[in-house]
């Protein structure tokens, strides 16, 4: 339970980040980005994959200069279309593994562009520095309390293949917490109280997927943590791996439903 907490101090620069805005926030995203790439990339290195890490990085620097500039989807839209036909000269050139260039991606989609959804939403989306916080609830609240309530009440195993910890009773009070702290942020901030529920309902299952998935690319990867960057903490992935996935989620609920 305290390691939750912890996690959740760790994060609290990009939290202050996120109400300063701007550049200062564009930088400090790049920097994770290209710290969680790294631990991406290094994961599968520890397994004799040899992933394209400058294509991953330049494209991360991309993002940087795109949020930058206010760039439009096209534009990155065409950066990863140039990264690939990167991919494929390198490929031609160094005889490399189809799989190390689908990690590569991998790494692009799941770190880079997950990531960057949290900027896309406090600069694109109407109240975006209020809704971009939602994240933040559905993701803490619910890895602290599925922990919880898994620890004190949990007895059926969720996917203990994955991750043997983890039980049914912790997942649906990791929904239910997710569901109360987003009513109580939408009531706080006069935001649309029955869309957030529902956002928060989805959310939490999204958040739980994402930490599941960090699972079990470490687990397939033989580590227990992606880095060491935070001591006793593991590394950026560590910290993110629910926030990552939620991201995406709540800017396209944003777009379609709710801009």
């Amino acid at each position: 339970m305290k390691q939750r907490f912890t996690s959740a101090l760790i994060m609290l620069p990009l939290l202050i980040l996120l109400i300063v805005r701007g550049i200062p926030l564009y930088i400090g995203g790049a920097v994770l980005m290209l710290i969680a790439l790294y631990e991406f990339y290094s994961a599968f290195e520890n397994i004799d994959y040899k992933p394209i890490k400058f294509l991953g990085y330049l494209f991360a620097v991309f993002v940087f200069f795109g949020n930058l500039f206010k760039l439009e989807t096209e534009a990155f839209a065409l950066a990863l279309f140039v990264v690939f036909i990167g991919a494929i000269i390198y490929v031609l050139l160094h005889r490399a593994n189809v799989v190390d260039v689908s990690l590569t991606f991998s790494g692009i989609l799941y770190v880079c562009l997950c990531f960057n959804y949290i900027i896309m939403i406090v600069d694109k989306i109407d109240k975006g520095h209020l809704y971009v916080w939602l994240i933040f609830i559905i993701a803490f609240a619910t890895d602290i309390f599925a922990y919880f309530v898994g620890k004190n009440c949990g007895k059926h195993k969720l996917i203990p293949s994955v991750s043997p910890n983890k039980t049914v009773e912790g997942s649906l009070g990791g929904i239910l917490a997710s569901i109360v702290f987003s009513a109580l942020f939408a009531i706080a901030f006069k935001l649309p109280i029955l869309m957030l529920i529902l956002v928060a309902l989805v959310g939490s299952i999204v958040a739980q997927i994402g930490d599941l998935t960090a699972s079990s690319i470490k687990r397939f990867a033989g580590i227990k943590d992606f880095g060491n960057i935070i001591p006793g903490h593991g590394g950026v992935l560590d910290r993110f791996d629910s926030v990552l996935l939620v991201s995406p989620y709540v800017y396209l609920v944003l777009v379609f439903f709710i801009k």
